[in-house]
């Protein structure tokens, strides 16, 4: 697959690796920084998805998308864990579940830039899935920059490849992308219920906000690693 991340925010909270660990298949380890796990709320909207070599499909390459995340480990390469992944999308979230494995949701969602700032709202009201709702919006502020290694934030952002798990077995999809070009974030959030939705829970602390206006990334079919 190819597409692109657009106008993305990582809000970031630091959280009890236990909280998670029940959450997480065994087999794979819950990464931390400096002793602490990190669970994320992503909001971002997708354009240019396709299937590599191929153009984007008009009505269909183009949607809002927002996951609550944390990272992991497997074989000492580190990743991506998804609680959820909400999409605009129908056609993608079936074949994301279907193809990947991957614990996508239908949400209505609606994302627009206005006066500098991201508007957002995502909600999630289906028969089976857990109700989840997230409204507010955020901005990147100051100067754009690349994470140095060794960093909290290159920890956080820099990760190439995603975990999954179907039948008790473990997945890698491997991504790629240049080194994400970031700011720090201002955001305004009215209403967030994803992490609950997860059976999880985010402190009541502001969280570490970080803003990026586009990534252009590449994704390979999962592979079979357990």
């Amino acid at each position: 697959m190819a597409q692109s991340w657009d106008n993305l925010l990582f809000a970031h909270w630091a959280v009890d690796a236990a909280m998670l660990r029940e959450h997480v298949p065994d087999g794979l380890a819950i990464d931390t920084f400096d002793g602490k796990a990190w669970l994320g709320i992503v909001p971002f909207s997708m354009t240019g998805v396709r299937l590599r070599w191929t153009p984007a499909m008009p009505g269909l390459s183009a949607f809002p998308e927002l996951n609550v995340r944390t990272y992991v480990t497997a074989q000492d390469k580190p990743g991506v864990w998804f609680f959820s992944l909400d999409a605009a999308n129908a056609l993608a979230v079936a074949a994301a579940r279907l193809t990947f494995h991957l614990p996508y949701f239908r949400a209505r969602m609606k994302c627009k830039e206005v006066e500098g700032w991201i508007e957002y709202q995502s909600h999630r009201s289906r028969p089976g899935a857990s109700e989840a709702e997230f409204q507010g919006r955020y901005r990147g502020v100051g100067e754009f920059f690349q994470a140095q290694s060794g960093t909290l934030v290159h920890f956080l952002a820099e990760r190439y490849c995603l975990y999954l798990a179907s039948k008790g077995r473990i997945y890698r999809g491997e991504i790629h992308h240049p080194p994400w070009m970031l700011q720090k974030a201002e955001a305004q959030v009215i209403q967030n219920s994803m992490a609950e939705a997860a059976g999880l829970s985010v402190p009541a602390e502001t969280p570490l906000s970080h803003f990026s206006r586009r990534q252009e990334m590449v994704a390979w079919a999962p592979r079979r690693i357990t």
